[in-house]
C-alpha cells in the first residue's frame, strides 16, 4: 500500500523536497519539509469528508481543521465556547430563540463573503442530507420540513435558530461545535448540485469551508492533504500544507518517525510507545471524551437474553487489557461518560469472572455457549482486545468468530444492523453529557427504518422509558440535578444495556523534532494542526 501511495502521489506543491519525499520509496524518503507537516494516521474509517453527513474521527479531525462554525469548545477550558463566525450570541428569556451576529469581514476559501444566509443554508443541507450525525439537530425539532422556519438569516450578519422548546442553553451551544453544524459555501456547493442532492455527492471529496485550512485532496486509504487557506479570517496556518499518510501499523509509524520520513506518529501501540521514549522523541498525549466498548445486537435472540448480556460483562479481562493493550493509550472504564463530563462516575463493578458468567449462561439456558460473531476494525488495539475476549469468551463455552474489516467496512455493517457484536471507539460529538446518553439511553423508534440511529437503535435495544429519561436530561437547566439524572442513566447501562464499556482513551501522539505546538485536544474534532510551526 505505501508503495503504492508513494508511485501514484501527485506533485502537491513547488517544494522539490516534497515531491521528492513522497515519490520516493519508503526507504529513501527525505527530511519533511520545514514548511510542511507530515502525520502518520490510520484513517480508513473516513466515508466522506462532507461535514453535513462525516461521522467518523478521522473526517472530524480534517472537519475540525478546515470548517468554521458559529461557536467552538474552548479545548483549554472545556466548560466554556468560544465565538468562532458569531462574534456574539443571545437566548430569549423563554429559551426558544437563539440570536446570532455574524463577524463582518470573514471570507470562504473561494473568496465569497460569509452571511447568515450561508449558515442557514449549511443547517438546512445537513437536515435535508439526513445522514448519520443530522440527529444532533433534529433533536431541536429541526426537521426536513422545519428546518428552512427554524434556522433563519434575518440580515446578511443575523442568524437565527429557534428550537421547539426550551433546553438548557449551555447543551445547545455545544451541539451546534459540532461538525454537522459547520458552515459551507453556499454558492459553491449549489455549483455542484445534482438530484437535489445539496452537493453532497461532490463534498465527499471536494471543499467549499473557511477553515485555516483548505482539503486539496482526500484519496482512501492513502492520502489527506490540506493547504493553508490564504483568505482564512483569523491568524493564519503557521505551515503551508499537513498531509496525513495513511498507515496502520504502529511499528512502521515508529520507524517513519524515527527515520524523519514523518513528524508526528499517532497510532503507536505501549511497545512502540516506550521505543521511541527511550530514543528521546517527544510523546504527547491527552485524555479524550472517546470510550471503547463492545455492543450486543438484539435481534440476535441469544444476545437478547439479559443473563447473557450480564455474562459477557463478566468475560472481559480488564485488569490484563489494562496491563498491556491499552498501557499508555487508556484507561478502564465502564461507564458510557467519559471523565470530564457533567455527571460522569467512574463505577467499575465488573471483572472477569468466568464461574460467574457460566451460572448466568446456565440460567439463560445456555450452559454449553453458543457461537457468535464479532466485527473487528483491523487495527490496534482493538485487534488484540478481540483476541483476548475471543480467548475468556472461550472459557465460558462461547465461540466468538472474529470479522476483521477496515473502519469504513465494518462501520457500514454496523449502521445497517446486520452484525452480532461490533467492537470500537465511541467519541463524543460536543462537549456535553447528552451527547452520549443520546446515543447509548435514547431509541425512539427501534423499526429498521427509523430515523434516529443512534447507538441503541444499531443493536435494536428498545428502551421507551430510559428514552424518556434522556430526554429529561438536556431539559434540565439545573446543572446538579442534570448530573443526577445522567449518573442514573449510566447506572442503568451498567446493570442492563447491551454495552460492555472497556476503557476511555488517552490519545497519544510521538512528535519528531523541530516540531512545535503540537497538541491534541479533547475529541477527536479539536486535534488542531493550524497552530503547529517547524524549526
Amino acid at each position: 500500500m505505501i508503495n503504492t501511495l508513494n508511485k501514484r502521489l501527485r506533485v502537491l506543491s513547488t517544494s522539490a523536497a516534497l515531491s521528492l519525499m513522497l515519490l520516493a520509496a519508503p526507504q529513501a524518503f527525505a527530511v519533511t519539509p520545514k514548511d510542511t507537516l507530515v502525520i502518520g494516521l490510520a484513517f480508513d474509517d473516513i466515508i466522506t469528508l462532507d461535514p453535513g453527513q462525516a461521522f467518523e474521527f478521522s473526517a472530524g479531525e480534517v472537519g475540525g481543521n478546515s470548517y468554521d462554525r458559529l461557536v467552538r469548545l474552548d479545548i483549554n477550558d472545556t466548560s466554556k465556547i468560544t465565538p468562532d463566525l458569531a462574534e456574539s450570541w443571545t437566548v430569549s428569556d423563554d429559551g426558544l430563540t437563539y440570536t446570532f451576529k455574524i463577524k463582518s469581514g470573514p471570507k470562504f476559501a473561494s473568496g465569497n463573503p460569509i452571511t447568515a444566509e450561508d449558515v442557514a443554508y449549511s443547517f438546512e443541507r445537513s437536515v435535508m442530507i439526513d445522514g448519520p450525525p443530522a440527529f444532533i439537530l433534529n433533536q431541536f425539532g429541526l426537521k426536513k420540513d422545519t428546518v428552512k422556519q427554524k434556522a433563519v438569516a434575518k440580515d446578511a450578519n443575523t442568524f437565527v435558530l429557534t428550537v421547539d422548546q426550551s433546553y438548557a442553553p449551555s447543551f445547545v451551544l455545544n451541539c451546534l461545535t459540532a461538525t454537522v453544524a459547520a458552515v459551507v459555501d453556499k454558492k459553491v456547493v449549489m455549483e455542484h448540485v445534482k438530484d437535489n442532492d445539496y452537493g453532497n455527492a461532490w463534498l465527499k471529496t471536494n471543499f467549499a469551508g473557511s477553515g485555516p485550512y483548505k482539503v486539496r485532496e482526500w484519496r482512501a486509504n492513502e492520502v489527506v492533504v490540506m493547504e493553508r487557506n490564504d483568505n482564512y479570517w483569523g491568524e493564519k496556518a503557521k505551515l503551508a500544507r499537513v498531509i496525513y499518510r495513511h498507515m496502520k501499523e504502529s511499528a512502521a509509524q515508529r520507524l517513519a518517525l524515527e527515520n524523519n520520513d514523518i513528524d508526528v506518529a499517532r497510532n503507536l501501540e505501549p511497545n512502540d510507545i516506550d521505543a521511541v521514549t527511550k530514543k528521546g522523541t517527544t510523546v504527547t498525549s491527552a485524555p479524550k471524551g472517546s470510550v471503547f466498548y463492545f455492543s450486543l445486537n438484539q435481534k440476535n435472540p441469544n444476545l437478547k437474553k439479559p443473563e447473557v448480556v450480564e455474562a459477557m460483562k463478566y468475560l472481559v479481562d480488564y485488569d490484563a487489557i489494562g496491563a498491556t493493550l491499552i498501557k499508555g493509550v487508556g484507561e478502564i472504564h465502564q461507564t458510557f461518560l467519559p471523565k470530564g463530563i457533567l455527571g460522569s462516575i467512574d463505577d467499575k463493578p465488573y471483572k472477569l469472572d468466568v464461574a460467574k458468567a457460566k451460572e448466568l449462561l446456565a440460567k439463560a439456558g445456555l450452559k454449553d455457549g453458543f457461537t457468535v460473531t464479532m466485527d473487528v476494525r483491523n487495527t490496534q488495539p482493538t485487534t488484540g482486545i478481540a483476541e483476548s475476549i475471543q480467548q475468556t469468551f472461550a472459557q465460558a463455552g462461547i465461540k466468538m468468530e472474529i470479522i476483521p474489516g477496515d473502519g469504513k467496512q465494518t462501520l457500514t455493517k454496523y449502521r445497517a444492523r446486520t452484525h452480532d457484536i461490533y467492537i470500537g471507539l465511541w467519541g463524543v460529538d460536543y462537549w456535553d453529557p447528552n451527547s452520549n446518553a443520546e446515543t447509548f439511553t435514547s431509541n425512539p423508534n427501534n423499526a429498521d427504518d427509523g430515523t434516529s440511529k443512534t447507538l441503541a437503535w444499531r443493536n435494536a435495544w428498545d428502551i421507551p422509558e430510559l428514552t424518556k429519561e434522556t430526554k429529561s436530561g438536556f431539559v434540565e437547566r439545573d446543572s446538579a440535578k442534570r448530573a443526577a439524572i445522567y449518573a442514573d442513566l449510566q447506572k442503568k447501562v451498567l446493570a442492563t444495556g447491551p454495552f460492555v464499556l472497556v476503557y476511555q482513551q488517552t490519545e497519544v501522539a510521538g512528535v519528531g523534532k523541530g516540531v512545535k505546538n503540537f497538541k491534541l485536544g479533547p475529541t477527536f474534532d479539536t486535534n488542531y494542526v493550524f497552530s503547529v510551526s517547524k524549526d
